[in-house]
């Protein structure tokens, strides 16, 4: 059976590392799974059991799990680009049999229940309407590998749960706050706006969650979620404009002068596709073909199913905001702007 132990794997992620330091304040005793030889600063100063393994490695996976009472599951391989043959391998290695190794191991050890990341890129989407969980994943659309490797994450954590194991996914959106040791593709773009490299911007809208909530999100899944279930997590949706006004606020720099036409940006997208990045596929880059039409579709999540029955409560994206600037400013990743201290207790909500 399971022991009294909660494992959180991908715990040097920007969730894992916020999600760690909540179960922490909960007063959980924790082991984390970390891969062998990445940095795992993240991790520094915490008082946590450390068990390296790859997902990839199905008796490493089995050795971590077992002992332990619950199991947080956010360890993906996270991408933006297509890539070639052996990029796409490894996405399906890691985020599809590296799920389906660690719920056989829970199953195994007698986990009571495992909560799994999931991501909106694995829910379906209909124009002018929001995301919600009953909406399926709709295959024949332009799709990056990554949200393949998600849908199919969903479907071992549906087998898992037919076969008796008590299993949630929560499914985040794009995520801003403190703790993003990548950083985040979002995380870079704070980043360069606080330095004024963010000289040009593409509008467009997309839905964001803060690290607070979606570390909420989960802890609120193992206390209360259905098993079987899925649960969108979200704060607020905001267009680039709000979102960069955002930024103005909290950084004190003014915002780009250009704003690009999307048409523009997608046609220099998918040239940069076709030529220069095919001779290097696996770079990542700021503006991908598919960043252009995720930004463009200014999609939407509807998150009352999680509200309803887990009880979540959205709090704000400028909180998220101001949290991630004074992460980023600690660790030395921001210069600030010669201007006062920023506080780091905004209440404030973005409109609905």
């Amino acid at each position: 059976m399971g022991g009294t132990k909660t494992l959180v794997t991908g715990a040097t992620g920007h969730l894992g590392a916020n999600l760690v330091r909540r179960l922490l304040a909960e007063g959980e005793e924790l082991r984390v799974m970390v891969r062998p030889g990445r940095d795992n600063g993240a991790l520094d100063g915490l008082e946590v059991e450390r068990v390296y393994a790859d997902l990839r490695d199905g008796a490493a996976v089995a050795a971590a799990v077992r002992g332990c009472r619950r199991v947080y599951h956010c360890a993906a391989l996270v991408s933006t680009i297509s890539g070639d043959a052996a990029h796409r391998r490894e996405l399906y290695d890691i985020n599809v049999l590296g799920t389906r190794h660690l719920l056989r191991a829970a199953a195994r050890y007698g986990v009571e229940k495992v909560v799994v990341s999931g991501s909106l890129s694995a829910t379906g989407h209909l124009p002018g309407q929001p995301s919600h969980e009953d909406l399926p994943f709709y295959p024949f659309e332009r799709h990056l590998p990554y949200a393949f490797t998600k849908h199919l994450v969903e479907h071992e954590c549906l087998r898992a749960h037919a076969d008796g194991l008590a299993v949630v996914v929560v499914s985040a959106c794009a995520l801003i706050g403190p703790h993003d040791y990548g950083p985040s593709r979002l995380g870079r773009v704070l980043i360069d706006y606080a330095h004024g490299r963010l000289r040009a911007y593409l509008p467009g809208g997309f839905e964001f969650v803060s690290a607070r909530d979606i570390a909420e999100g989960h802890l609120l899944a193992m206390r209360r979620g259905r098993s079987g279930q899925k649960y969108l997590i979200s704060t607020a949706y905001a267009s680039v404009d709000e979102l960069l006004a955002l930024f103005r606020q909290v950084t004190g720099r003014p915002l780009p002068k250009l704003r690009l036409p999307p048409p523009m940006m997608a046609a220099l997208a998918e040239l940069a596709d076709r030529t220069w990045y095919r001779l290097f596929p696996n770079r990542p880059r700021h503006f991908t073909p598919a960043a252009v039409r995720l930004l463009r579709s200014e999609r939407r999540a509807d998150h009352s199913k999680a509200v309803r029955e887990l009880g979540f409560q959205p709090t704000g994206l400028l909180p998220a905001i101001e949290a991630a600037y004074a992460d980023f400013v600690r660790r030395g990743l921001i210069v600030p702007a010669q201007r006062g201290p920023v506080p780091c207790h905004s209440t404030e909500r973005m409109p609905p």
